[in-house]
């Protein structure tokens, strides 16, 4: 595994997007790098300001309009990466890109497939009693139904072979398609390796988009994937 590609699914991020991206850039990688930034209908204007970056080659942009959810921007990514690995990063600037280094190591070093960056919740972190919990609370049904130990399914830093994320052929088109993920990896027989990262949750003032349905609709679609069967 000798190259990775970054996924960036985007809509209406204008006052995060090129932050999360400088500081993306600024991250020294232990193996080549692809940026690909997929724009999902934004109508803030928030792609003009990455001009510079897609000129120069540093950042490829994709356009999708009209708006058809995170699930949609993150399958037309999958298809266009090039890179042997492949993992996400949202642009609201919750997750930190520097945690990239340490989760790419157990896979250059043979040790595992799959990685998933574990987010602890401190006071800065937790969005609220209830996001934790669910948090929580979702970890532990893909546990129980896939017979792992897990403590973070909904987190955003995921790295696996770039045709892992193609075979498990995902449907989602909302913040469902985390879960389908991780079930579908279980349900592959694959053993997800946790490395701690740092995060930073932000509020509803902020721009956080996930509902307390998406916590429902998770719990049903691990299920659903575990009643079909490995």
């Amino acid at each position: 595994m000798t190259s990775l590609s970054i996924v960036m699914p985007v809509y209406n991020e204008r006052v995060t997007l090129r932050t999360a991206l400088d500081r993306l850039l600024a991250v020294t990688m232990p193996v080549d790098t692809e940026i690909l930034v997929v724009d999902d209908g934004s109508t803030d204007g928030c792609i003009e300001l990455i001009d510079d970056l897609v000129a120069s080659g540093a950042v490829t942009l994709y356009v999708q309009n009209p708006n058809q959810g995170k699930g949609a921007a993150l399958r037309r990514g999958i298809a266009e990466a090039t890179g042997d690995l492949l993992t996400v990063l949202d642009a609201d600037l919750e997750y930190d890109p520097q945690d990239f280094p340490s989760l790419l190591q157990p896979i250059l070093d043979g040790d595992a497939n799959v990685v998933y960056g574990a987010r602890s919740y401190g006071g800065h972190a937790a969005y609220s009693f209830w996001f934790v919990l669910g948090n929580k609370m979702l970890a532990l049904w893909a546990s129980f139904l896939f017979d792992a130990w897990l403590t973070d399914i909904e987190t955003c830093l995921k790295v696996a072979p770039t045709e892992h994320w193609r075979k498990v052929d995902l449907r989602s088109n909302g913040f469902g398609i985390e879960a389908e993920l991780t079930g579908k990896l279980l349900a592959m027989d694959e053993r997800i390796f946790e490395v701690p990262i740092s995060y930073r949750a932000r509020g509803r003032e902020d721009g956080k988009k996930i509902q307390w349905t998406d916590g429902v609709a998770a719990l049903w679609i691990l299920a659903r994937i575990r009643l079909r069967g490995r």
